[in-house]
Order: C-alpha cells, then sequence, then structure tokens
C-alpha cells in the first residue's frame, strides 16, 4: 500500500467515525421541552390561582370589580411582606411563630411612643424593634443552639403579653395627620402598600437568588454541617436572616396600624398561621434548603383570593376558617408528595 492510498484510507476512516457536527447557537429541543416540562411541573401554586380567579369570575359579580380588586391588595400587603420574612427564616430550615406578635408589638408601638407624632419615627421605631428581636431570636438559635419553634414561642408569648400591658387592651390612636397618607394613597389606581409588596418581593428574590448571602442561606437549609464545613459562616449569617425578617416584620406591624388608622391590641392576630401556609402552598419545605419568593407570592395571593371570596359569598366566618385549614392540609399533602417525587427520580438517576 502506497503512502498516498494509506492517507486516504486514513481519511476516509476519520470522516466515517466522526460525528455529524451540531448545529451552532442552537439549543437542543429535547432540553429545551425537558426543561419547560419541569417549570411547569413546579408551578402548581400558580395553577391554583388561576383556577380560583375563573371560580370567583364564575360566582360573584363584584369580584373583578376596580374597587374589590384594590381591597384585596390592600388586605393582602401587609401579611405579603411577613410572608417574606416566614421565607426567608423557613430557607433556613427554622420557623418563626411569633411574627404576628412581634408584628401587633411593632404596630403598638409605632403608633405609641413619642405619641406617634412622626410617621417617619413610628416606622423608624416599628423596624428598630423588629431589628432587635431579629438578633436576640437569632443569638439564642445561631449560639445557644436552641430550637427556632422554641425560641419563637417564647417570644410569641413575650410580645403577646407587652402589647396587652402596653395597650390596657385599647387602641391607640396616633397623633400624626399623614400616619394613614401611606396606606391611603394609590399610584395609577394601584395601592402604594402593594407596591411596597411587590418592590419588597422583588428585592427578596434578587438577595435569595443572586447574592452571596442567598447562597448561604440555602447551604444553611440543606446542610448547616456542610456548609459549614465549605467555609460558609453559619452562624453569623443565621443572626443576619432573623434581623432582615425582624424588620421586615416590624415594617409589616407599622403599615398595618397606618392602614387601620389605629394600634389595635389583637393587631397580627394569626399572622404565624397565614404566612406559614403561604410559604408551604408556595412550595417551600419547612425542612429548609427548597423554595421560591415566586411561590410565597402566590401562596399569599391564594389565601387572600379565598378570604376575600368567601367574604362576597356571604360565607360564615367559621366555615372560612375551615376552608384555610382544609387548603394547608391540602398544600402540605401536594408539597410532601412533590418533594418524594424528586427524591424517588434522583435516587434512580444516581
Amino acid at each position: 500500500m502506497t503512502q498516498d492510498t494509506a492517507t486516504t484510507a486514513t481519511t476516509a476512516t476519520k470522516t466515517v467515525a466522526a460525528p455529524p457536527a451540531a448545529p451552532q447557537g442552537k439549543p437542543t429541543d429535547g432540553l429545551t421541552r425537558r426543561r419547560v416540562g419541569q417549570w411547569a411541573k413546579e408551578q402548581y401554586p400558580l395553577y391554583i390561582l388561576i383556577a380560583l380567579l375563573i371560580f370567583a369570575g364564575c360566582t360573584s359579580d363584584a369580584f373583578f370589580s376596580s374597587y374589590n380588586l384594590s381591597n384585596l391588595l390592600l388586605q393582602v400587603s401587609v401579611i405579603g411582606i411577613v410572608t417574606l420574612a416566614q421565607f426567608l427564616i423557613v430557607l433556613t430550615g427554622g420557623i418563626d411563630i411569633s411574627v404576628g406578635a412581634v408584628a401587633g408589638l411593632a404596630g403598638v408601638l409605632s403608633a405609641g411612643v413619642f405619641g406617634g407624632g412622626n410617621t417617619l419615627l413610628a416606622a423608624a421605631v416599628a423596624m428598630v424593634l423588629g431589628a432587635a428581636i431579629g438578633i436576640f431570636n437569632g443569638y439564642l438559635i445561631a449560639y445557644r443552639g436552641l430550637e427556632a419553634f422554641i425560641v419563637t414561642l417564647g417570644m410569641l408569648a413575650l410580645a403577646r403579653g407587652l402589647v396587652y400591658a402596653y395597650t390596657e387592651g385599647q387602641p391607640i390612636t396616633p397623633h400624626a395627620a399623614d400616619f394613614r397618607t401611606i396606606a391611603t394613597t394609590a399610584l395609577g389606581g394601584i395601592p402604594v402598600l402593594g407596591i411596597i409588596w411587590i418592590v419588597l418581593a422583588m428585592a427578596m428574590a434578587f438577595l435569595t437568588r443572586r447574592t452571596v448571602f442567598g447562597r448561604r442561606v440555602y447551604a444553611l437549609g440543606s446542610s448547616k454541617e456542610a456548609a459549614h464545613a465549605a467555609g460558609v459562616p453559619v452562624k453569623a449569617t443565621m443572626i443576619s436572616v432573623y434581623v432582615i425578617a425582624g424588620v421586615l416584620v416590624g415594617f409589616a406591624g407599622f403599615l398595618l396600624a397606618a392602614r387601620i388608622g389605629a394600634a389595635t391590641p389583637t393587631g397580627g392576630d394569626d399572622y404565624e398561621i397565614d404566612s406559614i401556609a403561604a410559604v408551604v402552598i408556595g412550595g417551600a419545605s419547612l425542612v429548609g434548603g427548597r423554595g421560591r419568593v415566586l411561590g410565597a407570592f402566590l401562596g399569599t395571593l391564594i389565601f387572600g383570593v379565598i378570604s376575600n371570596l368567601l367574604v362576597l359569598l356571604n360565607v360564615s366566618t367559621f366555615l372560612q376558617d375551615a376552608f384555610r385549614g382544609a387548603l394547608i392540609i391540602f398544600a402540605v399533602t401536594l408539597t410532601s408528595v412533590q418533594f418524594t417525587r424528586r427524591r424517588r427520580q434522583q435516587t434512580a438517576r444516581s
């Protein structure tokens, strides 16, 4: 065999063996479809909300009126901010059942300290109080190794007791004439409270998904031991989480007092249940490490739509509580099934 013949044979062999080149710059259709399908499977909170909106439109003519939609946004904005705080804590594998009581205490102090004569000072008082409580809770949980449930249970009783002791069971009306301005103002027909909630949700999404701090928070929820071994400052990150959550809850307490026009002793009641339920129905795991801000946002809207619709349909208050409880059980069950399915798929792949 001559050298030219050998070269020709070798070239032919390489030509046959070489796979056809994939087109450059175009994503694989199968991979794209798989990603879209996986995303679609995880959006059950969105499907629930869409179904509720369709049902609401069919059963109540007043639901989609501009007045009712504006009122609905006002109703969910404050608890929506509390839910963002709860979401951040749940990501670490913790839980805070004192958020309602802390919001109530922040609202009372914002309206009562210095007579509530300065709105900016009132908001600052509420947020400083929330931050202080966050530092206290975070220290006991991160540095003393106490369970988040036990610590926040004690804070729940302490904060609610302080509220009743300070108010003596009576509402506190602030002196500032512009105290309610932030809750009664609208921009382009959208309540400012709703805009604040949406902006804070976007900021929380950026914080948890696009920053080093956010990656550390998810790492804590997945495994504190692994996070520590990877160099994550576990204790500092934990305290930071509770401080941020405390500031959000304190600010929500101020907004609640501003929306009502007075700080009531029962302000923030059941916020702990509603916030946890919204986080869970949004797809977050109570053991930590899983969840999206969008899910918590949609979960808040779901509970808000249900409460609003039941009022429009003149359903008994007791039945409203039953509906909420049933939805919570449904959400927990659905989330559990989803996570179990994911584990099985991951196990099968490995």
